[in-house]
């Protein structure tokens, strides 16, 4: 049965089995109750350019988490995702230890060829000195390694050990450790590898200047500046520390909701996207949600965070590796092509009188029809890796309070990054789907027959809706 298209409310901004109980929640109650990046910008607070980094063609950005469960902490699956913000299954179940549990999985790709993950052992109620290693091949056959246990006299527990590789090549792990005195004050804690094959580990050093209450510290690195992410126990707010080195002493710069994510957030973890942007995923436990927010001006303002889709309610507490994998889509520069609905199939782009829609356009349509659901593809404006499309009177696709339009290029920036999409593989065959360069997360779809760019809900219907076919120019 095919879903006909229903209206949508204008809300959009101007162009521009049971749940299992966080660890952290009940914390004061039980007390007495990724690898170095590019240079973006200069000092934390003074604005940043974000870098091209779209894929280049016939290559495709690929995100791998490792998740344990809302559900359940004794198996995790793994997803995949292209943009960051739609994560698809890739196998339930993907690696159960063989003896404890397994949270907080952190993943990272050795230069061996191995993935590797390093996770918390034990659930949160249970004394747990020990972090697990496992590696896998291919990301979803894993291999369990060895249990590590964290040489701090009376150490209590050793908790969310996070990966972290150094631009000097060097593996690291920041772990948060509790001792017996108080078993619910947190102070992370870092241990270097000392030999290739990650068996081996330097003595725990304590990250100068983020002290103790402090849980879940991740850290990236642009140019010379070790940025951390921090969650404060006793505010439950993730806080943001520099260093110019990885063991500090760090300088605690932003407390409180200074970033507007909210309180009862942990578990961060940090990537760079396609367009130079950083993206930070949390674990919302207070409402059994996990958000991202994303960030323009190295750290600075973030946007409003949003759930991420599918995923959000299911997983828990992960990171996230990126790699640059062969494959994706790859669309011609220099020709043109018609662009048909992947589920709509009578259905193609047209320009009518400025606005992009998506009428019934066939080979008896009318030439000046043809003419206007025909265009050319070009390198994108704002990254040469990505797409921009002109019609014949030489306008551009661009989204304006997030209406898909035809407009005459104004040469600035922003007309550049509205024009800009980045390609993403559809779900019919030879289908794109067109992602949005300057919010990532959001795709050129098609509701009430009109185009526009909305941010994923991870539903099969949204990908469905926003796959496109390039064809021959009608």
């Amino acid at each position: 049965m095919i879903r006909e298209d229903r209206p949508i409310a204008a809300s959009d901004a101007a162009g521009a089995s049971p749940l299992a109980p966080s660890r952290r929640s009940l914390l004061r109650a039980m007390a007495a109750l990724p690898a170095s990046a590019v240079l973006l910008g200069g000092l934390p607070g003074l604005l940043g350019t974000a870098a091209a980094a779209a894929p280049p063609r016939g290559s495709a950005t690929r995100y791998t988490i490792v998740p344990f469960l809302n559900s359940t902490d004794g198996t995790v699956n793994v997803y995949q995702s292209d943009d960051a913000t739609e994560f698809r299954l890739l196998k339930a179940s993907a690696y159960t230890p063989p003896a404890n549990r397994i949270r907080d999985a952190s993943i990272i790709k050795h230069t061996d060829g191995y993935y590797y993950i390093t996770y918390t052992t034990h659930t949160w109620q249970d004394t747990s000195t020990t972090i697990g290693f496992a590696r896998s091949s291919d990301r979803v056959n894993w291999t369990f390694l060895y249990d590590y246990t964290v040489p701090i006299a009376n150490l209590s527990r050793a908790w969310a050990p996070e990966f972290f590789v150094d631009s000097d090549g060097s593996v690291n792990i920041l772990v948060s450790c509790s001792t017996t005195n108080d078993q619910w004050i947190f102070t992370p804690y870092l241990l270097r590898a000392t030999n290739s094959a990650l068996t081996a580990w330097s003595s725990p050093v304590a990250l100068s200047g983020i002290g103790a209450n402090h849980i879940d510290t991740f850290v990236v690195k642009i140019g010379s500046t070790y940025h951390a992410f921090t969650k404060n126990e006793t505010s439950k707010y993730i806080e943001y520390a520099t260093a110019t080195a990885l063991a500090g002493p760090y300088t605690i710069r932003r407390t409180g909701n200074w970033a507007g994510w909210g309180s009862t957030r942990e578990g961060a973890a940090l990537i760079q996207l396609d367009n130079g942007a950083w993206r930070i995923f949390f674990d919302g436990y207070g409402d059994s949600s996990y958000y991202y927010s994303d960030s323009y001006d190295t750290f600075a303002t973030w946007s409003a965070p949003k759930k991420l889709p599918g995923i959000s309610g299911t997983a828990r507490h992960f990171t996230v590796i990126k790699e640059t994998v062969s494959g994706g889509v790859t669309l011609p520069t220099g020709v043109t092509r018609s662009f048909r609905s992947g589920n709509f199939t009578t259905r193609h782009w047209q320009d009518q009188s400025g606005l992009l829609n998506l009428p019934v356009v066939t080979s008896s349509s009318t030439t000046a029809e043809k003419q206007a659901a025909t265009f050319t593809i070009v390198a994108g404006l704002a990254d040469g890796n990505g797409y921009s499309f002109r019609n014949a009177a030489g306008n551009y696709l661009r989204h304006w309070d997030f209406r898909a339009r035809l407009d005459a290029n104004d040469g600035t920036s922003t007309f550049a990054r509205d024009a800009t999409f980045i390609a993403r593989t559809g779900t019919a065959s030879g289908s794109v789907r067109l992602e949005s360069y300057n919010y990532p997360g959001y795709y050129l779809r098609h509701y009430n027959y009109q185009l526009r760019v909305d941010p994923s809900d991870g539903t099969d219907l949204f990908r469905q809706d926003s796959s496109f076919v390039a064809v021959n120019p009608l």
